[in-house]
């Protein structure tokens, strides 16, 4: 049985791509950096094991790559949001946003890369998002790093897929998870509206775009919009 471990899997986006993988038969690994409890909770579910580690810290990555052993697929799925405008956002703020969704995925990238290169097969794909593509105000730092993931998975499919590894993106639009919490209801409202299906997007429909990827021998590079039609 191939082993999958997701990243940031302990609630919304992560969690449902750790579900979704359980059920296309993979043996997965779950990992928070803090919702310890819900990780374990998520592992005893799915039959499988849970890891805790921040990723922006690589040598805990590393750690918890050896203590895996190994894996097959990987879903960089742990990021962190911030709602600031440009002039307000600290060098703190940058360093911390680019360290856990940008380096997080290198660190994990990194540590996964000589069990894959090794068999020669491997899958990986990092969650991105629309505001990746298009940019975002007042998220500038977070448009940064998820326009970053779009660039290194791209140059990584083209680096990796002589080895059989393939590298994907997923661009999520507004999903139904507690990173939109923060939304009114009323900037909900509007969201719907400019959405052409006419709804809030939810973690399983990111789940089963990631499941495909997975999944798809011959695609490769791509970044793949789950987004209800809003970004075209």
């Amino acid at each position: 049985m191939q082993t999958a471990l997701i990243t940031g899997s302990s609630r919304g986006i992560g969690r449902a791509c750790a579900r979704s993988l359980k059920d296309a038969g993979y043996d997965v690994v779950v990992h928070c950096r803090e919702r310890a409890a819900e990780a374990e909770a998520l592992a005893r579910e799915l039959n499988g094991r849970w890891v805790q580690a921040d990723v922006a810290d690589d040598s805990a990555v590393q750690a918890m790559f050896e203590s895996i052993g190994g894996v097959d697929v990987l879903v960089c799925s742990a990021g962190v949001a911030l709602l600031r405008q440009f002039q307000d956002t600290t060098a703190a703020d940058w360093q911390r946003i680019m360290a856990v969704n940008l380096g997080g995925a290198v660190s994990c990238i990194r540590a996964a890369l000589p069990h894959m290169l090794h068999n020669k097969f491997g899958r990986i794909v990092t969650v991105s998002s629309m505001w990746g593509v298009t940019g975002a105000s007042c998220e500038s730092a977070y448009a940064a790093s998820k326009a970053a993931l779009i660039g290194l998975t791209r140059s990584l499919a083209k680096e990796l897929g002589p080895s059989g590894i393939t590298v994907n993106c997923v661009a999520p639009g507004v999903i139904d998870t507690d990173m939109n919490a923060s939304l009114t209801e009323r900037d909900l409202d509007q969201l719907r509206e400019e959405t052409p299906l006419g709804v809030l997007g939810t973690p399983q429909d990111v789940a089963e775009a990631v499941r495909y990827l997975v999944s798809a021998p011959f695609v490769t590079g791509q970044v793949l919009g789950v987004n209800g039609g809003i970004l075209i």
